[in-house]
C-alpha cells in the first residue's frame, strides 16, 4: 500500500513491469533489445534513403521521413528505461523523469495520429485532384502541415499531464507498468475524487485524439476509393490504389494496437495483459512501419540495394 502522507517534493515511482515474468528478465532484455535495434536500423535506413535520393523528394516521402523520426523518438522514450529494468533491475524512476516520460509518450502518440491524417490528405490530393496536386502540395505547405501536426500534438497533453502531477502520491509509489503511462500512474495515486476524474479525463482525451483522426482518415479514403472507382482503366485503378496500400496497412496496424490497449484497460484482465497490450502498442507500429513501406514500395526498394537483395 502506498504511503500517501509524504511531501510531494520527495517522490519516486517504482515500475513493477511484468509481475508474472519476474524470473525472465534476461530473455525480456534480449527480446526488447532486438526490437529496439530493428526499429532504429529500419527507420534510419528509410530516413537516409529519402534524404540521399533526389527522386524521393516528394510530399509522401517527406511525411514518411517525419514518421520515421517520430518512431525513433517514440520508442526511445520508453524502451531504454525498460532495458535497464530488465538487465540491472533499475525499476525506480524519479517523479519529474516519470512525468517527462509520460508527456513524451503521449504527445508522440498524438503526433503519430495527426501525421497519419496528414499522409491520408496527401494521398487524397494526389488521387482526387492530380492536376492541382503539384500546386497545392508545395514544399512550404508540406512543412506547414508537418509542423502543425507536431506542435498541436506537443500542446494537447500538457493540461492533463500537469493536473495528474498534482495528484497525491506516496513517497515511493508502485506503478504496475513498464513505463509511466498516464492511466497506470493515475491508478497508482492515492484514491480520491481527483484520481477518478483524471482516469475519466485521460481516457476521454485519448479516445478523442484517436477517434477524430481516424474519422478524418476514413473520410479521406472514402473520397479516394470513389475517385479510384471512376478510373476506366483497370491498370490505372490498380496503380492508384497501390500508392495507398502501405499507408492503409500502417493505419490499420496503429489503430488495431490502440484498440487492444483500450480494451485491456476497460476489461477485467490480469495486470500482465494490461501491461503487455500497452507495450505492444508502443513498439508494434514503429517496428512494422519500415517493413511495410519498404516491402510494399517499389521506389524505396529500388533505391536501397540491401532491401532489394532481401527480397
Amino acid at each position: 500500500m502506498n504511503n500517501c502522507n509524504s511531501n510531494s517534493s520527495a517522490k519516486d515511482f517504482y515500475l513493477i513491469g511484468f509481475p508474472a515474468l519476474q524470473d525472465f528478465q534476461i530473455p525480456l532484455f534480449l527480446v526488447f533489445l532486438l526490437f529496439y535495434l530493428l526499429i532504429l536500423i529500419g527507420n534510419i535506413i528509410i530516413i537516409a534513403v529519402v534524404v540521399v535520393d533526389q527522386t524521393l523528394h516528394k510530399p509522401m516521402y517527406f511525411f514518411l521521413t517525419n514518421l520515421s523520426v517520430l518512431d525513433i523518438l517514440f520508442t526511445t522514450t520508453t524502451i531504454p528505461k525498460m532495458l535497464t529494468m530488465f538487465l540491472v533491475n533499475a525499476k525506480t524512476i524519479s517523479f519529474h523523469v516519470c512525468f517527462l516520460q509520460m508527456y513524451c509518450f503521449h504527445s508522440l502518440t498524438v503526433t503519430e495520429s495527426l501525421l497519419l491524417v496528414v499522409m491520408s490528405y496527401d494521398r487524397y490530393e494526389a488521387i482526387c485532384n492530380p492536376l492541382h496536386y503539384p500546386v497545392k502540395m508545395t514544399k512550404r505547405v508540406n512543412i506547414l502541415l508537418a509542423a502543425c501536426a507536431w506542435v498541436t500534438a506537443l500542446l494537447i497533453p500538457i493540461p492533463v499531464i500537469f493536473q495528474t502531477s498534482q495528484l497525491t502520491f506516496g513517497e515511493t509509489t508502485r506503478v504496475y507498468h513498464c513505463f509511466c503511462d498516464h492511466l497506470a500512474v493515475v491508478q497508482a495515486a492515492c484514491s480520491d475524487f481527483s484520481a477518478s476524474f483524471q482516469t475519466f479525463l485521460g481516457f476521454s482525451i485519448a479516445m478523442t485524439v484517436s477517434v477524430v483522426p481516424l474519422t478524418l482518415v476514413t473520410l479521406s479514403y472514402v473520397h479516394i476509393i470513389i475517385s479510384i472507382l471512376k478510373i476506366n482503366s483497370k491498370v490505372g485503378r490498380s496503380k492508384a490504389f497501390s500508392t495507398c496500400t502501405s499507408h492503409l496497412i500502417v493505419v490499420g496496424t496503429y489503430y488495431s494496437s490502440i484498440a487492444v490497449a483500450y480494451i485491456s484497460y476497460r476489461t477485467d484482465m490480469p495486470i500482465d495483459i494490461h501491461v503487455m497490450s500497452n507495450v505492444i502498442f508502443a513498439i508494434l507500429t514503429p517496428l512494422l512501419n519500415p517493413l511495410i513501406y519498404t516491402l510494399r514500395n517499389k521506389e524505396v526498394k529500388c533505391c536501397d540495394p540491401a532491401l532489394d537483395r532481401g527480397m
